[in-house]
């Protein structure tokens, strides 16, 4: 069954970017200028991001974001269709923090010239940091569609880093897939355990430490924590955030070496051209 807008029971549209019958629209600038009050898409949208960072998605309604902005819940449908819409704006709006690294386009300078592992490193790290400070984003990305335009300049990016590496065609995708999809899942953990800590109002180190005190007492999880005892004492770092630091990093750089691995392997015998 079609999901349904909020005002009364006409079928919805899968997606904010789309028309009903599926083609490619930027979303309607009706009410897109400022009205008298200030009020205009893009103060809605920034209030919204600012309300999903601060209460998260199962609290956020269009009374409270009208409350916010000291309208009527009316005044805001001038400017949106549904709470769907909205929710769609603000992920595509918080995708537009993200400071993208320049990407050479293929042809315009040597192969040799491009150091897409730093590319990569820093594309990834960008995706990180955003999901950790935007801990609703995940799951609304993981929604929505996500083709808004910058959604669409973030996934350009990374598929031009990629064909730098010199994996075949035919591996690219693979490619994205084990760098970002571990990006997001790293990023989702990380900014949820930020923000529960938040909630509970202790640090993550007296998070961390209380839950390790749990596991110690208890009789059935002790072994696991004997059989992890030395690798945890090898972990580079004191603090919560210094060893989950050095484990994205290390992550990253095994599936970097992974990516060079394939690409050596697609030179010597795929049979592909493995040139972007």
């Amino acid at each position: 069954m079609g999901k349904t807008d909020d005002r009364g029971g006409r079928p919805a549209r899968s997606s904010v970017w789309l028309l009903d019958d599926g083609r490619r629209q930027a979303p309607s600038r009706r009410g897109a200028h400022p009205s008298p009050s200030g009020l205009d898409r893009d103060v809605i949208t920034r209030t919204t991001v600012r309300l999903l960072d601060q209460d998260g998605p199962a609290k956020f309604s269009m009374r409270r974001l009208a409350a916010e902005l000291n309208v009527t819940a009316m005044s805001v449908y001038w400017y949106v269709d549904t709470k769907d819409d909205l929710l769609e704006l603000a992920v595509d709006a918080a995708y537009g923090e993200l400071r993208l690294p320049e990407v050479p386009e293929p042809g315009t300078v040597e192969e040799a010239s491009v150091d897409w592992r730093a590319l990569l490193r820093a594309t990834a790290g960008e995706y990180r940091g955003l999901l950790v400070r935007h801990p609703w984003l995940s799951a609304l990305a993981g929604h929505f569609l996500n083709i808004g335009p910058r959604s669409l300049e973030f996934s350009r990016t990374v598929h031009q880093v990629i064909r730098w590496t010199g994996v075949p065609a035919y591996g690219q995708t693979g490619a994205i897939s084990a760098v970002f999809q571990f990006v997001y899942g790293f990023g989702t953990i990380e900014g949820h355990f930020r923000q529960r800590c938040a909630e509970a109002g202790v640090s993550q180190d007296e998070f961390h430490r209380e839950a390790m005190r749990t596991i110690a007492g208890t009789p059935s999880a002790a072994p696991m924590l004997d059989d992890v005892s030395e690798m945890m004492a090898a972990r580079a770092g004191d603090t919560v955030e210094e060893m989950r630091e050095a484990d994205f990093v290390f992550a990253l750089e095994l599936l970097i070496a992974g990516i060079e691995a394939m690409a050596a392997r697609g030179r010597g015998g795929a049979g592909e051209d493995a040139a972007p």
